[in-house]
């Protein structure tokens, strides 16, 4: 293993917050190398449904010292190409496709992080992980499950309105991604919409003064250890102009959460049935970090405690597009933050390569 090179930071995935870091690492002179498991440019914004066009998205903020992508088309070629662009601009340091399968202490007592890859291990002293959460698509357990008859897919599969035409649909989820979905699969079919709790509507305008608070309110869970939660948990759902005539159809009626699926339906807390065909969970997802599970990371809360971007756990450790940097401006932020606690952490231990900025 000493034969193997060492750098001063590997940026573990190439969306947003990967970028934004890597850019911010090669201002300022780190030597480092960026994995990305994915075959092309574009991050998660790569694997997102086709019916997601540019206008519906929440905004994608800028990289550093670049432009917001722009365009009609899909997002899911338009921010990848963006994406591209930048990397090849910048000559930033992306391999792919390279997966990490775990992250863990050199066993020589060197002090360096050992990342191991399907392309070999890489030797570094710091590290910064940005994997995000579209690798892990979360869906409850229920039961039942296994028997229901009928098509189920996430929002990670989504395979687009068409796919559910003529066939009555349970969609499950309180978030932003369940409304933008009911917003098209209810113009094309029947739709039920189930929660878990009641959803909370915004009902006023989303400044920046609501935006900072809001996460403020996620920087202290993580700041307190526990899992992260989504910035629209704390801002509330709005409609937008593209879901009006879904509600028009009376798409966001919620309902309460079903107790089990059965064959061909639904059973509902007060022993009803309800007939349904296709089931679209909307229920979110849970960060990328299994691969650190070697470097125990994790509070008895069960997040991972930062302070800003940095694991406190293991200050060789940032997190990046995690908790209140998953959005894309907080990503673009984070980076600049974690660049610079990597060059924090290099001149404490004093061994690293030379540097400016």
């Amino acid at each position: 293993m000493t034969d193997v090179e060492v750098v001063d930071a590997v940026v573990v995935g190439a969306g947003q917050a990967g970028l934004s870091t890597s850019f911010h690492l090669q201002r300022r002179g780190v030597p480092h190398v960026v994995l990305d498991a994915d075959a092309a440019p574009g991050g998660a914004w790569r694997h997102r449904w086709d019916s997601l066009t540019m206008r519906d998205v929440h905004g994608v903020a800028a990289l550093p010292d670049a432009e917001e992508p722009t365009g009609a088309g899909p997002a899911n070629l338009v921010v990848p190409a963006s994406f591209a662009a930048y990397e090849r601009d910048h000559d930033l340091p992306v391999e792919r496709p390279v997966t990490v399968r775990r992250v863990e202490d050199a066993a020589d007592g060197s002090g360096l992080l050992v990342v191991r890859t399907d392309r070999g291990d890489r030797r570094t002293r710091t590290l910064v992980n940005a994997t995000g959460t579209w690798t892990r698509p979360f869906v409850p357990a229920y039961p039942g499950r296994a028997d229901f008859t009928g098509p189920q897919w996430h929002t990670h599969d989504y395979p687009g309105p068409e796919a559910f035409r003529g066939l009555r649909t349970a969609v499950v989820g309180g978030g932003a991604s369940a409304v933008q979905l009911l917003g098209e699969v209810a113009l094309v079919t029947q739709t039920l919409w189930f929660t878990r709790r009641p959803p909370v509507w915004r009902t006023d305008d989303f400044t920046p003064e609501a935006g900072r608070a809001a996460v403020a309110q996620v920087e202290e869970r993580v700041r307190r250890g526990l899992p992260p939660a989504s910035v629209v948990s704390v801002t509330g759902l709005a409609l937008r102009e593209q879901e009006r005539a879904a509600a028009d159809l009376g798409a966001y009626r919620r309902r309460a959460m079903f107790t089990a699926l059965e064959a061909g339906g639904v059973r509902l807390a007060d022993g009803t049935r309800e007939p349904v065909d296709a089931v679209l969970w909307a229920t979110g997802f849970r960060p990328a970090v299994g691969h650190l599970a070697p470097l125990r990371l994790r509070s008895a809360l069960g997040g991972i405690t930062l302070d800003g971007t940095t694991a406190v756990a293991d200050p060789r450790v940032q997190l990046v597009g995690y908790g209140p940097s998953a959005s894309t401006i907080g990503a673009t932020r984070a980076g600049r933050a974690a660049a610079r606690a990597v060059v924090a952490t290099l001149e404490h231990r004093g061994d690293g390569l030379s540097r400016t900025g």
